[in-house]
């Protein structure tokens, strides 16, 4: 059960660095500071895109219009962190015991 507990731990890391490159790569061909028509770049968009896209949409739909400002990121890190804190909270001093 403890490697169960440590492999959640670690996917919700793994994902939560995953937003944050995503995050990162739309705020850089928003700019203009990659170019998109970069095969390489591409697949790095698309991956991070069909990584992220289906935990993003329903959030997308569920928060207030800010004027073109995305905050689903900030939403979906906030829980990834509070899912964390619970597993460390709760799941790991139950294990240890």
């Amino acid at each position: 059960m403890l490697s169960l507990a440590k492999l959640i731990d670690e996917v919700i890391n793994i994902y939560t660095w995953v937003v944050i490159a995503s995050a990162i790569m739309s705020w850089l061909v928003a700019f203009g500071v990659v170019n998109v028509r970069n095969q390489f770049i591409r697949v790095i968009v698309d991956l991070l895109y069909r990584l992220t896209e289906p935990v993003l949409r329903p959030l997308r739909r569920v928060l207030p219009n800010l004027g073109g400002v995305d905050i689903s990121p900030v939403i979906l890190l906030l829980g990834l962190f509070f899912v964390r804190n619970l597993l460390w909270e709760y799941v790991w001093p139950a294990l240890i015991r």
